[in-house]
C-alpha cells in the first residue's frame, strides 16, 4: 500500500505486458534493422550516389533517415496505444472502471496510464536506438539525448490522444485520426527529407507537427549538428503538448469514470 497510486496503475499494466512481452520486444529490435536495411541502405545507396547527399548538408541518407526512424516509432507506438488499447479498457475490458472502484481516483488512472504510454514509447525507442548503434554513422553518444527526446515525442502523441480516447463511446473516428494525422505526419514531417523541399504552402504546416520536432531533436543529437536554442524549442514545443495532454487527461478520466 505505500506504492504511489499511480505506480499500482503501472504495474498493472505491466502484468499484462509480461504475456507478450517477448513478441513486442522482438519486434522493437527486427522491424527497425529491416526497414533502414531496405530504405537507409538500399534506397540510400541509390540517392547517394546520384548526388543526393548534398541536398541534405552532404549528410549520407541512412545517417539522415535513421534517427528520424526513433522520432516515427514514437509517434507511431504512442499514438496507436492511445485508441483501441486505451478504448478497451474504459468499455470493453473495463478496466479504469474497476481501478475506481478501489481507493485509486481517476486522476491517479490517468497519471498511472501517462507512465505506461512512456514505458512502450521507451521500449520501442530504445529497440530502434541499439539497432542504429550497429552501424558506423549512427553510433554516437546522441543516442542517449535522442532517446530521451523520442519518448517525449511519444508522449506528446500518446497523452493528448488519450485524453481525446477518454470521452468516445466507440471507435469509429480512430481511422480517421490515422489517415489524416499520422500518415501525413509521417510522409512529410522530415523523415525522408528536409521539409524545404516541400511546396512553400506545406513547410508552415509541417514546421508545427510534433513529429518534425521530435525528428529534428533525435537527428540533431545523433548527428551532433543541434544548437542549445533550437533544442530549447523543441523540447518546450513538445513538453506543452504532452503536459496539456496529461492535464486533460485528468479532467476527462474524472468525467468518464466518476458516476
Amino acid at each position: 500500500m505505500s506504492t504511489p497510486t499511480a505506480v499500482r496503475v503501472w504495474e498493472s499494466q505491466f502484468a499484462v505486458y509480461r504475456q507478450t512481452w517477448f513478441s513486442n520486444v522482438l519486434g522493437s529490435f527486427v522491424q527497425p534493422l529491416m526497414y533502414l536495411l531496405g530504405m537507409g541502405v538500399g534506397v540510400g545507396a541509390l540517392i547517394d550516389e546520384g548526388g543526393g547527399d548534398t541536398a541534405l548538408g552532404g549528410v549520407p541518407y541512412f545517417a539522415f533517415l535513421a534517427p528520424a526512424l526513433m522520432a516515427t516509432t514514437a509517434m507511431l507506438t504512442g499514438g496507436q496505444a492511445s485508441l483501441w488499447e486505451t478504448l478497451d479498457q474504459f468499455m470493453w475490458g473495463g478496466q479504469y472502471k474497476a481501478m475506481v472502484a478501489t481507493p485509486l481516483s481517476p486522476a491517479d488512472v490517468a497519471t498511472g496510464a501517462a507512465l505506461w504510454h512512456a514505458t512502450r514509447v521507451g521500449i520501442g525507442v530504445s529497440g530502434v536506438a541499439v539497432v542504429l548503434a550497429f552501424f558506423d554513422e549512427t553510433r554516437t553518444l546522441g543516442l542517449v539525448p535522442a532517446t530521451a527526446s523520442a519518448v517525449l515525442t511519444g508522449l506528446a502523441f500518446a497523452l493528448p490522444i488519450t485524453a481525446y480516447t477518454s470521452t468516445r463511446e466507440d471507435d469509429h473516428t480512430f481511422i480517421a485520426v490515422i489517415r489524416v494525422g499520422f500518415i501525413p505526419m509521417f510522409l512529410f514531417g522530415g523523415a525522408f527529407y528536409p521539409i524545404d523541399e516541400l511546396p512553400g504552402w506545406v513547410e508552415p504546416i509541417a514546421r508545427i507537427t510534433p513529429l518534425w520536432h521530435g525528428i529534428e531533436l533525435c537527428r540533431g543529437f545523433v548527428l551532433g549538428t543541434l544548437d542549445a536554442a533550437s533544442a530549447i524549442v523543441h523540447v518546450t514545443y513538445l513538453t506543452v503538448l504532452a503536459a496539456g495532454g496529461w492535464l486533460a487527461g485528468r479532467v476527462l478520466f474524472t468525467r468518464r469514470l466518476l458516476p
